[in-house]
């Protein structure tokens, strides 16, 4: 890091930081109630909502959004007439998944390797840290040169869209002039990035029924239709051979014009087995930032342990569909839907139910809070070009955020490199990637209301 006044403030801050991780960590704050305690997630809320009020954040409330959960929100004056930042991040996270695939608990922050292990760690406790790094270090140097506003979500990881329903419902709360959201990453680590463009989705429950119990498969199988069979059917329609989704109507070839992701690195970052083939055609960038991508999440069948010799009388499969910019999402629920019920065989009984939706999203690289951002990344990472990347993931609020507040710009930064593998077992943070990224922040606030960097 650099002798730059910030990076030796920020610097001299990541022993704090860990401290403070580690108690965020230690929140179970997902936000699904029938699994965890709501105390967990309200806890963490709490604590946000504590870290904002030292830093003499004003305003500070608890929101209670329509979806049952809450959100932290801060103001911080600056200057008179100075520019406003909106600084987001959410302190929700995914499920552990399989405890025991964790090598250290996944509620306890854990060093293993130069690396801080904890579910939420990168995906996006740790963009909470990040912010009250860039901060911190901003007051220790002359102070804070804008108006920051501060959003911390509760339920991004469910997409149930309380905060977004709350921002439309009270439009005057973040409004701002240039948003900053903390829940990306760069596209390795040591590679500043800034996010352009979130894919859409959609989610749709399927549900085949074709008998009104199960039989025995000895003495009904081969004529009795097999809800299961059926279900594997219309599945298996939603790929192409060489695993390209398609979806009639949806048009699935579009390309990617930015940084490239090679075949090699992507299977080194995604873990794929050898011999193991990638699917889809086109770049990798093309098949996860420019293309609709389906995912099976889950199947209610029975499990192989205690399985019966049964035909199955029904069935039930929860699908994801990722759609690029310039898909309208909810056009794609409806060809999805239209696609499933179209390929169910033997004229088996199926409906389809959403229960999810968000949006694409593109932003505008070349407004100028883009060039404040990209100047404050050459002072973090020496050496380094800012690059622009896709992602393949959605964040709903940000389409929320340009409608309401259609001159704002966006930015998309964060913690979740590659490595960090969010939403899976052993999530992880660097702390160089932290604490470069607390730097880069800062100097962008500081670059931004039109300081030297």
């Amino acid at each position: 890091m650099s002798s730059n006044p910030v990076a030796v403030t920020v610097a001299s801050l990541m022993p704090r930081a860990k401290e403070e991780l580690t108690e965020l960590v230690a929140f179970k704050s997902v936000a699904d109630f029938g699994q965890f305690a709501r105390e967990e997630s309200e806890g963490a809320a709490r604590w946000i909502a504590a870290a904002l009020t030292a830093e003499g954040f004003q305003d500070v409330a608890l929101l209670d959004t329509p979806d049952g959960t809450q959100s932290v929100y801060g103001y911080l004056p600056g200057p008179e007439g100075a520019k406003t930042v909106l600084l987001y991040a959410h302190y929700d996270v995914q499920p552990p998944l399989d405890e025991a695939g964790w090598t250290t608990p996944p509620f306890e922050l854990t060093e293993r390797d130069g690396r801080w292990y904890g579910r939420g760690a990168a995906d996006c406790k740790g963009g909470v840290i990040m912010h009250l790094l860039a901060l911190r270090a901003l007051k220790a140097d002359g102070g804070v040169p804008v108006n920051v506003k501060v959003i911390v979500e509760g339920s991004e990881e469910q997409g149930t869209g309380g905060l977004e329903r709350y921002a439309e419902e009270h439009p005057d709360l973040l409004t701002a002039d240039t948003v900053v959201i903390g829940d990306a990453g760069n596209f390795r680590a040591g590679l500043p990035t800034v996010t352009t463009t979130l894919r859409g989705m959609t989610l749709v429950r399927v549900r085949i029924d074709t008998l009104e119990g199960n039989l025995h498969s000895g003495q009904f199988g081969g004529a009795a239709p097999d809800a299961l069979a059926a279900l594997v059917r219309v599945l298996d329609s939603l790929r192409a051979e060489d695993g390209s989704t398609t979806v009639d109507g949806l048009n699935g070839d579009s390309a990617w014009q930015g940084i490239q992701y090679e075949d090699e690195q992507f299977r080194k970052d995604a873990k794929v087995l050898d011999g193991v083939e990638l699917i889809g055609s086109g770049t990798v960038a093309d098949r996860i930032w420019a293309r609709p991508a389906v995912t099976v999440l889950g199947i209610d069948c029975p499990p192989v342990v205690g399985a019966t010799p049964s035909v199955q009388a029904s069935a039930r499969a929860l699908v994801s569909l990722r759609v690029p910019p310039g898909v309208d999402a909810a056009q794609a629920t409806e060809l999805l839907r239209a696609h499933i019920e179209s390929h169910t065989p033997w004229g088996a009984r199926v409906t389809t139910e959403q229960i999810g939706q968000g949006q694409a999203f593109r932003a505008d690289p070349a407004s100028p809070a883009y060039q404040a951002m990209a100047d404050a990344m050459a002072v973090a990472y020496p050496g380094q070009e800012m690059q622009y990347a896709g992602q393949g993931g959605s964040i709903p609020l940000c389409n929320t955020l340009a409608a309401l507040y259609p001159k704002a710009e966006i930015l998309l930064i964060g913690l979740s490199e590659p490595e960090a593998q969010i939403h899976a077992v052993n999530e992880s943070v660097s702390p160089d990637e932290l604490e470069r990224l607390s730097v880069a922040e800062a100097l962008f606030l500081r670059n931004y209301a039109g300081g030297a960097a």
